[in-house]
């Protein structure tokens, strides 16, 4: 029997971009449904750079950098927490919800790859943030969702606390922004090829066909 190596998938995105998890989860429905083995590494990416540690109003963020108008932004608001339904993942939505920078969520996140924990501690921070709408600000809120998962809290903290990651984050932020990355989600497939936004199980599950072909 040949063994095929697992098609690896480069995620590069932000807790903050709803699109993000949405995208995960029709990407994860298409990989089960396909049986294709593979194996997923997240990359850093920050919507939002300048964002001060307050954070901002998400619908008063929206409107201000988009143009939306209250009414589009709730219909969109509405859009995608009807698809996180049909995914199994919950938007809740609040007038208070807010915005905040990732440059320590992103942190913590790479300090997680090196307990093999970067996948758990991801998907816990979306539910985190869209979820259980908790301020990802906080170092003290980024610590305990560490520990929820069973990560080391006093550990999580003082990653967060001497910013030991603070330039390998940078460092790959600026790599992937070389790469033409602008905005997320970016897939990367088998190192290769490029997909912006969430596509949807169906156009996934085709992309996973042609790329099973051309490898096969």
């Amino acid at each position: 029997m040949i063994m095929t190596e697992p098609l690896r998938i480069d995620i590069v995105s932000d807790v903050m971009c709803p699109w993000c998890i949405i995208g995960y989860h029709q990407l994860s429905r298409a990989l089960d449904a396909s049986g294709t083995d593979h194996e997923i590494h997240w990359h850093p990416f920050e919507l939002n750079p300048k964002m001060p540690p307050e954070g901002q109003n998400t619908r008063e963020h929206i409107i201000e950098k988009y143009g939306s108008t209250p009414e589009q932004s709730e219909q969109s608001r509405q859009q995608m927490k009807a698809l996180g339904d049909s995914l199994g993942f919950e938007f809740a939505w609040a007038e208070d919800s807010r915005m905040h920078n990732t440059f320590n969520t992103h942190q913590l996140l790479h300090w997680a790859e090196t307990q093999g924990r970067k996948h758990d501690l991801k998907l816990a921070l979306f539910t985190a943030h869209f979820t259980e709408q908790r301020n990802l600000s906080d170092d003290d809120v980024l610590a305990d969702v560490a520990a929820e998962i069973g990560l080391d809290r006093a550990q999580a903290a003082a990653v967060l606390d001497d910013q030991r990651f603070a330039n390998e984050v940078r460092r790959a932020e600026q790599f992937w922004q070389k790469q033409g990355v602008s905005g997320v989600p970016a897939v990367v497939f088998d190192r290769k090829h490029l997909v912006t936004g969430a596509q949807g199980v169906d156009n996934y599950t085709s992309i996973l066909s042609q790329i099973a072909e051309m490898k096969g």
